[in-house]
């Protein structure tokens, strides 16, 4: 797992309304040879093939049954099929995720794919190779989903120096060691055995990205939740607006940044951006306020690679 890239496409970052500059929702992770899409608001194909991502998406989790964050699966599965896709899609969304998949196969009833509906429940882990997604509940005002993206742990450092010491010779049994396995070795005529426990520290922790959806501030968030490598958090208004913020169930930027210090996250990506706002300025700054890590506003098309942290 050790060598698995995590990059995190903004392919739409705006509000309820796309703008010249920015589409609507729409969130694409690939780690390494995986890719999910985390809502698909309209022209989300336009946009991956803007950043030359191609179509191979796995699964697509939607927040909520709001028309700005899933009306672009309709012609994202179209030009898959068109493309002659044979491999099932798996589609997560809130309730109604059933009652939507048969509406898409009504639509495009030449499909050459399976479509797998999901219906999300909080808490609960979908499972990937060496990594899972956990939605969480969110506050919308209607039934809305988080995610979290956390990597399964990576193995302690491996102690080179600890493993000759103990006599075992650099080759083949380093290897055996470092995936989990016990060996023997010849010492003097006897045999002894060698433990990972004996050459490998503590396990390290995998990344973790952050994905809120549209939501008001989280009155309390999952422990899954502490210590994100990135959190991309809904700031669809500055702290000026605040009121508005509260009647529409959206975030403020301030707020965005105190959900990132509160949960200890590295990096706050603001999205969701009102279509009335032309400036970033005010958003950065409300942020700046209470929060001290790294304040990302990405534009569409931007993508971050997200490191390991040692």
């Amino acid at each position: 797992m050790a060598g698995e890239t995590l990059h995190v496409h903004f392919l739409g970052t705006a509000g309820a309304l796309p703008t010249p500059q920015r589409n609507p929702s729409c969130l694409m992770i690939r780690r390494g040879s995986d890719t999910l899409l985390f809502d698909c608001g309209e022209g989300a194909q336009q946009q991956m093939m803007r950043v030359r991502t191609g179509f191979t998406v796995d699964a697509i989790f939607i927040s909520h049954w709001h028309a700005d964050h899933y009306l672009g699966i309709f012609g994202l599965l179209e030009t898959m099929g068109f493309n002659g896709r044979q491999d099932p899609i798996r589609l997560y969304g809130p309730r109604r995720i059933h009652e939507i998949v048969s509406i898409i196969r009504q639509l495009n009833q030449g499909l050459s794919f399976p479509i797998e509906a999901y219906e999300l429940s909080d808490g609960e882990e979908i499972l990937f190779d060496g990594y899972r997604v956990i939605p969480f509940t969110t506050r919308h005002g209607c039934e809305s989903f988080g995610f979290i993206l956390v990597e399964d742990e990576r193995p302690g450092r491996f102690d080179r120096e600890e493993a000759i010491s103990l006599g075992v010779p650099p080759g083949p049994l380093f290897g055996r060691l470092q995936r989990g396995e016990t060996v023997t070795i010849n010492t003097s005529g006897d045999q002894t055995t060698i433990t990972p426990d004996q050459v490998m520290g503590s396990p390290r922790p995998g990344r973790k990205v952050i994905y809120t959806g549209d939501t008001r501030p989280l009155r309390e968030w999952p422990e899954t939740a502490a210590e994100s490598d990135l959190l991309i958090h809904d700031a669809t208004f500055d702290d000026l607006e605040k009121d508005r913020a509260d009647e529409v169930f959206h975030s403020t930027a301030g707020q965005a940044a105190i959900a990132a210090q509160d949960t200890g996250a590295r990096r706050l990506a603001l999205v969701h951006i009102s279509s009335r706002y032309t400036s970033t300025a005010n958003h950065i700054q409300d942020a700046k306020r209470h929060y001290q890590g790294e304040i990302l506003f990405p534009n569409d098309c931007t993508m971050i690679e997200i490191p390991f942290r040692d």
